[in-house]
C-alpha cells in the first residue's frame, strides 16, 4: 500500500510539473540562477580560505633572506645571536638548494616546470620558529637590523587582509544567498498554486470522499522537490563546467604567483553536489509547503 501510494504521489508530481510546464521552468531556472551566484561565492571563500590556510601555517616563522655574498659562517652568527632572544622557538639556517627542494616538493606534479631554470634564483635564508606570536612583529623588525639581510618575509598583514576578505566575501555570500532563496521559494510558491488552482474541483473531490490531507498534499510537495532536484543538476553540472574552465585558464598563473594551487575540481563538484541538493530539495519543498498552507488549510 505504502509503495502503491507511493508511486501515485511521484506519477502525479511529473504529471503537474509537465502540465505547468511554463511555471516549472520558471522555478528551475529562478532556483538554478540563484545556486550559480551561490557558487561563484563558494568558489570566492574557499580559494580564499585556502590560501589564507596555507600562509597562516607559515606565519608562525620568519624567513631572513641574505645577500649572495653572505657565507654560511656569518648567517650562522645570526642564528646563535636570534635563537636566545625571547619568543623564538628555533632558527636554523636553510641553504637555496634545500629552499628550491622545498619549492618542487610545494609544486608537487608542476615541480618539472622548474627544472627549465639555468641557475637556481632561490636566496639562502635563516628560518625563525616563533614561540611567543605576540613577539613576531618585534623580532622580524630585529631581523632586517643584520647585516646582509637582503628581506624579511612575515605574512602578518598578508593574513590579515586576506581573513578580512574572507569574512567579507561570507557576509555578501549569506546576504545574497537569504535574499536569493527567499525569491525562489516565493516563484516556487507560485507555480504550486497555480497546480492548486487548476486542480481546485478535484481536491475537492477528495476531500469529500475522505482522502486525507497527506495524502492530498504529497504529490505538490513532490513536485516542488523534483523542480529543485532538476535545478541543482543544472547548477552543478555549469559549475563545474564553469569552474573546469577557470583553472584550465588561470590555474597554472594563479600557482606560478602565489605558488598554491587552486581547489581541486573534484573536491568541489563533490560538496556542490551535496550541497546544492540540499537547497534545491529545501526550496523546493518549503514553495510547496508555503502554498498548501494557504490552499489547503494546512
Amino acid at each position: 500500500m505504502i509503495i502503491k501510494r507511493f508511486f501515485y504521489t511521484l506519477k502525479q508530481a511529473f504529471l503537474q510539473v509537465f502540465r505547468n510546464r511554463t511555471m516549472s521552468i520558471a522555478s528551475i531556472f529562478a532556483i538554478t540562477a540563484m545556486l550559480l551566484i551561490l557558487s561563484i561565492f563558494f568558489i570566492l571563500v574557499i580559494n580564499v580560505n585556502t590560501a589564507a590556510q596555507m600562509i597562516q601555517n607559515d606565519y608562525d616563522s620568519i624567513e631572513i633572506f641574505l645577500e649572495d655574498d653572505m657565507t654560511k659562517q656569518d648567517a650562522q652568527t645570526i642564528v646563535d645571536d636570534i635563537s636566545v632572544r625571547e619568543g623564538v622557538d628555533e632558527a636554523y639556517y636553510k641553504s637555496r638548494e634545500t629552499a628550491m627542494d622545498e619549492f618542487k616538493a610545494r609544486w608537487g606534479k608542476n615541480a618539472y616546470l622548474l627544472d627549465s631554470l639555468k641557475e637556481n634564483p632561490l636566496p639562502n635564508s635563516i628560518v625563525i620558529m616563533i614561540s611567543d606570536l605576540e613577539k613576531a612583529t618585534s623580532l622580524a623588525e630585529t631581523a632586517a637590523t643584520y647585516d646582509g639581510v637582503e628581506d624579511v618575509k612575515f605574512y602578518k598583514d598578508t593574513v590579515d587582509k586576506l581573513l578580512d576578505a574572507t569574512r567579507f566575501i561570507q557576509l555578501a555570500a549569506i546576504v545574497i544567498m537569504v535574499f536569493l532563496i527567499i525569491v525562489s521559494v516565493v516563484v516556487v510558491s507560485n507555480t504550486i498554486k497555480l497546480t492548486v488552482f487548476n486542480r481546485s474541483n478535484e481536491i475537492s473531490i477528495m476531500k469529500y470522499i475522505g482522502a486525507t490531507n497527506w495524502f492530498i498534499r504529497g504529490p505538490f510537495l513532490a513536485e516542488g522537490i523534483i523542480i529543485g532536484i532538476i535545478s541543482a543538476g543544472i547548477s552543478v553540472g555549469v559549475s563545474a563546467a564553469m569552474y573546469r574552465k577557470i583553472v584550465e585558464v588561470i590555474g597554472d598563473q594563479v600557482f606560478s604567483v602565489l605558488s598554491m594551487p587552486m581547489v581541486p575540481v573534484n573536491f568541489l563538484v563533490y560538496n556542490f553536489t551535496w550541497i546544492f541538493l540540499a537547497l534545491g530539495i529545501s526550496i523546493g519543498a518549503c514553495g510547496s509547503i508555503i502554498s498548501m498552507r494557504k490552499f489547503l488549510d494546512a
